[in-house]
C-alpha cells in the first residue's frame, strides 16, 4: 500500500498509532476469520487452506466499519477515534477503497481464485444491501403503517451482519475444496449466526454494562436506533407510549424499562435462539468427518461466545 494508506489501515486494525508508532489498541474479536479457518476445517481440510479466506473477509470487514463510521457519524471504536476522526472524511474513504481492493487480490491469487472473488461480491452486495435498509429505517416514523417491522429488520440483519459470517465459512470450505452442499450449509450457518449476534448486540445497546460493551448504558436507545427488541415493543398495547419516549428523547431509562415489559428484551432472547437452532440444523447437513466434526464442536464454542454475551 501507498505508506499513508498503509498507516491509515494498520490504525483500523489497532496495531498503529497515528503518526505510525506500534500500538497495543484492540483489533476486535477475530469472529470471521476463526469461522474461515474452521470452514476450511469442515471440509476436510487443512485449517492453512482457509487463511487467505481469512484474510480477505476481514479486509472486507474493516473496509466496511471504515465507511459505516463516516455514514452513521461515530467518533469511537474500541475506545479510540475512528479512522475518519483521526485522519480525516477522505483519507478514511481512501483507505476502505484501498483495503477492498486488497481482499480482492488475496483472493484473486489462490487457486480458484475467480468463484471465491464471485463469493465474495454476492456478500458485499448483500452487505451494501443491509446498510442501505438500515440507513432508510432511521427516517421511518416509530408508529403507523410506515414503521419499521421485525421482519424487516430481520432481512437487514442478515445482508448486513449475516452476509460477511456466512462468506466466512463458505469460503474457507471452499478454499478447501468441500462440495457446494457442504460450501451452501456453512454460508447458511454463517448468516443464521449472524442474525443472531446482531440481535444479541441489540440487547447490549440497551441493557448492557458499559465496562463489558465500552458504551454507555440505554445508549441504543439514546441515539434512537430501531432495534429488535424496540421493533417488537412497538407492536404491543405499549407501543404509543415507548413511541412518544422514543421521539422526544427524554427518559431512556423510562424507556428500556417499558420495552423489556412490553417483552423486547425477552423476544429478542428468543429470536436469537431460534437463529442458534437453525445454526445447528446447518452445520448438521455438513459431512461428518473427524476433522469437520472438530470444526463443529469449535463452531459451537463460538456460538456460545457469541451469544451469550454478559448483559
Amino acid at each position: 500500500m501507498h505508506p499513508w494508506v498503509g498507516e491509515m489501515a494498520a490504525y483500523s486494525f489497532g496495531w498503529r498509532e497515528v503518526g505510525g508508532a506500534p500500538s497495543v489498541a484492540s483489533g476486535g474479536k477475530g469472529v470471521r476469520q476463526a469461522l474461515a479457518v474452521l470452514g476450511a476445517e469442515a471440509a476436510g481440510a487443512p485449517e492453512r487452506a482457509g487463511v487467505a479466506a481469512a484474510v480477505a473477509v476481514e479486509l472486507v470487514h474493516t473496509f466496511s466499519l471504515l465507511h459505516d463510521d463516516i455514514m452513521d457519524g461515530d467518533g469511537d471504536r474500541r475506545g479510540r477515534p475512528t479512522v475518519w476522526k483521526a485522519y480525516g472524511t477522505g483519507p478514511a474513504v481512501l483507505a476502505g477503497d484501498a483495503l477492498f481492493a486488497l481482499a480482492v487480490e488475496t483472493l484473486a491469487a489462490e487457486p480458484g481464485g475467480a468463484g471465491a472473488v464471485r463469493t465474495l461480491s454476492v456478500a458485499l452486495g448483500d452487505l451494501v444491501r443491509g446498510q442501505a435498509d438500515d440507513l432508510l429505517f432511521a427516517d421511518r416514523p416509530w408508529t403507523g403503517p410506515e414503521r419499521v417491522r421485525p421482519d424487516e429488520y430481520r432481512a437487514m440483519a442478515e445482508h448486513k451482519t449475516g452476509a460477511l459470517l456466512g462468506c466466512a465459512a463458505a469460503l474457507g470450505a471452499a478454499l478447501g475444496g468441500a462440495c457446494p452442499e457442504t460450501v451452501a450449509a456453512l454460508d447458511r450457518a454463517g448468516r443464521h449466526l449472524g442474525v443472531a449476534f446482531q440481535i444479541v448486540d441489540d440487547v447490549l445497546g440497551i441493557w448492557g454494562d458499559p465496562r463489558v460493551t465500552g458504551k454507555p448504558v440505554h445508549g441504543d436507545l439514546r441515539e434512537g436506533k430501531k432495534t429488535f427488541p424496540v421493533l417488537v415493543a412497538l407492536g404491543s398495547p405499549m407501543g404509543g407510549r415507548i413511541a412518544g419516549l422514543l421521539e422526544s428523547g427524554d427518559a431512556p431509562e423510562t424507556a428500556a424499562a417499558l420495552i423489556e415489559e412490553a417483552g423486547g428484551r425477552s423476544a429478542a432472547f428468543a429470536e436469537a435462539r431460534r437463529h442458534i437452532t437453525a445454526v445447528e440444523t446447518a452445520l448438521a447437513d455438513v459431512p461428518p468427518t473427524a476433522r469437520a466434526a472438530r470444526a463443529a464442536d469449535e463452531l459451537r464454542s463460538l456460538l456460545d461466545y457469541l451469544v451469550r454475551r454478559d448483559v
